[in-house]
């Protein structure tokens, strides 16, 4: 037959009706909301071309270097003209519109869709190959038909095929025509990371119809939900300047501006969120593999429109780690020097980091110009853009989401690329040296470059690699200078980051600094300190802890004089206790953190020292709520610095904590009434006293029972006999001073395996 109904096919119908529609066949059998449609089958295609005598004429034009662009663009030009100039037999025409005429009595609006019979395959997508038309009525049915056989032979799907190795001749291509969903809101959604298989849903959403997020022409709202939790861990709302929607005097497909109201506004609400995770992993349990679904929503019902699997998981994501230079050759990112410049953010959509020469394409005939290792920057990533992206060493766009056909292809290939930055086009000239990250988001100025000294390798892990502990072992960090040299031990993050330093390193106290220099330079101080050691460790977590210098340090510094003259700075104004007292001052670093964060730097985390109590803990909160930053989708905690802190960590937990780290000098010196700086008591101070260890066992206990992770920052964190007994309470991590990290992972891996072998004998 020409025809089948969608509800006859599935997914061992894919020669007769290509990857989509047996996706969409499949999906329609297993219960889920499928809006009705047919399919023009794959033979008819076939019968079509070789019952009209241009078949021979068709495979011999496209037999051509796929690495020529000039070849390409004739071929392309003649499949078109030899598939749209020849009339289609009268009979297939009327057997066409008679099923038409039975798809809700012959007077909708139809989706015209290619589905080819190499698509949507388990290792290799084909996105955005072949054409899809909207809002196609009776009268344009079958010369919609026509345009789909002949997308079968776009310059992009030609040279896709090469490079995948498939013969233009062994595919064929069928028709999907499904009523339309006059969607109010659409997207894409990914079942798992589509980068690394990670158990999370990542789901992107518009305004209107959803061609517009897969092709990349709005930059979506983006959504990441944790599947065990099903907690949605991250939200993103765009500025969704455009949106594809019928017209409703002429039917036709348009681009509007978004109203507003709505440019703002978050598209998908947390009912439709919980809607959408639910289908999608119906989906996957379904099918068995990660699914890449196009979904649309009206009248508060959502529809399935197309489901394939992701091909672009990763199987080894280190491979993809490190940073391509204009030759094309991954390297390690170092991210130092002349690379540490961002000049703008977006989102990372293909993961890995690139430095390359700046190629704007503003035109697909300008493709031409880039070449082998530049970074291609343009408007929006489309599927034509295939073959230079095949050149180039990353991608940026000023729209678009992770979930464009683009990015499914730049992932595919292995290109990092950054989409969604709004501006880039505008902002970056050709021949300009840029550095891309794929992971984070950023385009700095120059290329990357690697300083070795040899402090790093005084600390490096030699052979063996250092030991796998279950208890994660982290490194203090003082001043960011010293970054490096704390990446190199291995350790498993930053348990400690202080933040006075890179304020102290101005000479100014914060109110000077901010006086003299404004706002914006005091809060860019405060991120590039943090930045440099955030690069050094990304994805490992920087635990930054705010402001703590007692008042004697900035009585030293230029504008120290408004200080108080305190008798003992060590029990006075500091901690959170000044940062609350001056929100006027503390909310510049919180804004440095919003900052960071929309930067892409998501391994920050933000810790509060010298917390009494559950007061300071809300106050604090209450800040970062009123700087942007949502403490449900950051990681934030407290240092336990004081008894009070210890008892009082329950309502802590209560009040949404996610981490607890033990500063045991200042908890030593609170505990035992011992001056830390003071030398007539100094053979007093002891981080071991049962005092001590009583009040760090509680919380620990507590803690686990809230489910907060807790660890040590302090000095006494380097201790083995502190190592011993935080391992034999359950402590989550260790921070240690740099010198000591890698005998403090040794100590940990034989406490752990001690409890191991006590558990067996």
């Amino acid at each position: 037959m020409a025809v089948l109904w969608l509800d006859a096919v599935g997914k061992d119908d894919i020669d007769a009706v290509g990857g989509k529609g047996a996706s969409l066949g499949e999906l329609a059998g297993a219960g889920l909301p499928v809006p009705p449609a047919f399919v023009v089958t794959a033979g008819t295609y076939r019968s079509f071309i070789e019952e009209t005598g241009i078949d021979e004429d068709l495979f011999a034009a496209v037999d051509v270097d796929s690495d020529d662009s000039s070849a390409l663009a004739t071929a392309a030009e003649r499949a078109e003209e030899l598939i749209l100039g020849t009339e289609m037999p009268e009979e297939l025409r009327e057997e066409i519109l008679e099923t038409y005429g039975n798809l809700d009595d012959g007077e909708a609006f139809v989706a015209v869709r290619s589905s080819a019979t190499a698509e949507d395959l388990p290792d290799a997508s084909f996105a955005g190959q072949q054409e899809t038309f909207l809002n196609v009525t009776r009268d344009d049915l079958v010369e919609r038909v026509k345009e789909c056989w002949a997308s079968l032979f776009t310059q992009r799907a030609i040279y896709y095929r090469e490079q995948q190795g498939f013969e233009h001749r062994a595919v064929d291509i069928a028709v999907v025509v499904q009523r339309m969903v006059d969607a109010e809101k659409s997207g894409v959604m990914f079942t798992s990371h589509p980068s690394t298989g990670a158990p999370e849903v990542i789901v992107e959403a518009a305004w209107g119809l959803g061609e517009a997020v897969v092709a990349g022409e709005v930059s979506p709202d983006n959504y990441r939900i944790d599947r065990e939790t099903s907690d949605v861990v991250e939200t993103t709302v765009a500025d969704k300047k455009t949106m594809c929607v019928k017209d409703v005097e002429t039917g036709e497909t348009t681009m509007q501006p978004v109203p507003d109201e709505k440019r703002e506004a978050q598209v998908l609400d947390d009912d439709e969120i919980e809607s959408l995770v639910a289908i999608g992993e119906q989906v996957e349990g379904h099918y068995g593999d990660p699914q890449d679904v196009e979904w649309a929503i009206i009248d508060g019902e959502v529809f399935m429109l197309q489901s394939r699997p992701i091909t672009t998981i990763a199987d080894d994501t280190e491979s993809q780690a490190g940073v391509a230079d204009g030759s094309g050759v991954a390297t390690q990112s170092e991210s130092n020097g002349s690379g540490s410049d961002v000049i703008l953010t977006g989102l990372g959509a293909s993961p890995g980091a690139a430095s390359g020469d700046v190629a704007v394409v503003r035109e697909l005939d300008q493709l031409d110009k880039v070449g082998e290792g530049d970074v291609i920057v343009t408007e929006m990533t489309t599927p034509d853009m295939v073959p230079a992206m095949k050149r180039a060493a990353g991608i940026v766009t000023n729209e678009g989401g992770m979930t464009s056909h683009a990015a499914i292809v730049s992932r595919e290939l292995g290109v990092p690329a950054v989409v969604g930055t709004g501006t880039a086009t505008d902002e970056l000239e050709d021949g300009r040296r840029i550095t891309i990250d794929g992971d984070k988001g950023t385009i700095r100025e120059g290329a990357a470059t690697t300083d070795e000294r040899d402090a790093v390798e005084e600390v490096r892990p030699q052979a063996p690699v250092k030991p796998m502990t279950a208890t994660e072992v982290k490194v203090n960090v003082s001043i960011p200078e010293a970054a490096e040299r704390a990446a190199a031990t291995g350790a498993d993050g930053v348990g400690l980051l202080r933040m006075e330093h890179m304020i102290l390193s101005t000479g100014k106290t914060p109110e000077k600094y901010i006086n003299d220099h404004g706002e914006d330079a005091y809060i860019e101080e405060i991120v590039q300190g943090i930045q440099g050691v955030a690069d050094e460790f990304y994805p490992r977590p920087v635990r930054v802890r705010t402001l703590d210098a007692p008042t004697d340090e900035f009585r030293q510094l230029e504008g120290g004089d408004d200080e108080p003259n305190e008798h003992n700075p060590m029990l006075g104004y500091r901690g959170i206790r000044r940062s609350l007292d001056r929100p006027d001052v503390f909310v510049h670093e919180l804004e440095a953190f919003r900052r960071l964060y929309g930067m892409g730097y998501d391994n920050v985390e933000v810790m509060f020292p010298l917390v009494n109590d559950v007061e300071d803990v809300i106050r604090a909160r209450n800040m970062l709520e009123e700087v942007g930053i949502d403490p449900e989708k950051r990681s934030w905690g407290v240092m336990v610095e004081t008894p009070a802190s210890a008892l009082c960590v329950e309502q802590m937990a209560d009040a949404g904590i996610d981490f607890a780290s033990f500063g045991t000098n200042d908890l030593t010196q609170y505990t035992l009434a011992v001056d830390r700086n003071n030398g007539q008591v100094a053979d007093r101070f002891d981080e071991l006293h049962p005092a001590v260890l009583e009040l760090i066992g509680q919380t620990i206990a507590t803690c686990r029972e809230h489910d907060v992770a807790t660890s040590i920052c302090g000095q006494a964190g380097s201790k083995p006999q502190m190592v011993k007994f935080l391992v034999n309470e359950g402590v989550s991590s260790i921070s240690a001073n740099i010198d000591a990290v890698r005998d403090v992972q040794h100590e940990v891996k034989r406490v752990e395996q001690k409890l191991v072998l006590d558990t067996v004998r």
